[in-house]
């Protein structure tokens, strides 16, 4: 499946002005649009296209109406008659490729990655282009790629939305499932920095034992103890694997700028997720330090409390 960040991003700037796709798909009213109407909207728009076939933007009307209703094969026709029309438009190539990765069962691969090179040829900053060129690596297992594609989205969208954290969620689960090969080189501003590491061991509480499977992820991460809530280090493993122990440092960086070594003191955390989702899901377990040193070691953590 498309990992989050794309289907966050078609939500934001993928969908059609005129329609509300989250509320449409639910089966409720979306700002006075409802299914029947949309409907009706598309039975309109195509009869007019039999009379102007060279209608572009009623082509681009078609296929989002068409993908509003998750007629994904409908939808990606209707996109490729609309992009024959209006070739230079990134946005447009962008939603044709998410069309027509959903037709052919959310692969991203083959014609879809062709179209994201072009949306990313005609604009290096279109969002969902940048969004889904990072998923096509993630799903050829080419994570540090990913990883790298998604980055380029975080300076263009406010610092504070919640897609920002989304991203980031993503960007470390990419990180972390390449391994050290994507890591980011320790910086070496000073020769304190090269000590900036916490290590320990994770534990799970007897008491949950229970509602975990050995093959649950652990993401076991660092962030700040006073600043932003970005990871400053992840690490995963298997519920099987536990107790197990952990070492952070900056190697784990996601960004150069957001490392353990710039931060005196760090709380660090370890979430069991069965989706393997990197954002904290309803369900989850977990457990947290208290703030401590940046450089700690001999840290022990305790899973034993679970995520509303």
């Amino acid at each position: 499946a498309v990992p989050l960040t794309a289907i966050a991003l078609y939500l934001v700037v993928g969908s059609p002005q005129m329609l509300s796709p989250q509320q449409t798909a639910a089966g409720g009213e979306a700002h006075g649009v409802s299914a029947q109407q949309i409907e009706a909207l598309i039975g309109r728009v195509a009869a007019r296209l039999k009379e102007n076939p060279e209608d572009a933007e009623g082509w681009v009307i078609l296929a989002r109406s068409y993908s509003v209703l998750g007629r994904f094969p409908e939808a990606a026709r209707a996109y490729a008659n609309a992009v024959a029309r209006i070739p230079r438009d990134a946005q447009l190539l962008a939603d044709y490729a998410d069309a027509l990765a959903m037709a052919q069962g959310r692969r991203l691969q083959g014609e879809p990655e062709n179209v994201i090179a072009r949306a990313l040829e005609i604009d290096p900053s279109n969002l969902k282009a940048l969004a889904l060129a990072g998923s096509v690596e993630f799903e050829k297992k080419q994570y540090a790629s990913a990883a790298s594609y998604w980055e380029r989205i975080l300076p263009l969208i406010p610092g504070d939305s919640d897609m920002v954290r989304s991203i980031q969620a993503s960007i470390a689960e990419a990180r972390s499932l390449a391994g050290d090969g994507s890591r980011q080189p320790p910086r070496q501003a000073n020769a304190g920095d090269s000590r900036a590491g916490v290590s320990g061991v994770v534990k799970l509480a007897p008491e949950l034992a229970a509602k975990v499977a050995p093959t649950d992820t652990v993401f076991i991460f660092a962030r700040a103890a006073d600043g932003p809530r970005m990871p400053l280090a992840t690490l995963r493993k298997q519920a099987g694997d536990l107790p197990v122990k952990f070492s952070l440092d900056d190697t784990m960086a996601m960004t150069r700028e957001m490392k353990l070594s710039s931060f005196p003191q760090v709380v660090v955390g370890a979430r069991i997720s069965k989706s393997a989702n990197a954002t904290p899901q309803p369900g989850d377990l977990q457990g947290i330090s208290p703030p401590i040193s940046s450089r700690a070691t001999g840290v022990t953590i305790v899973i034993n409390s679970e995520v509303r």
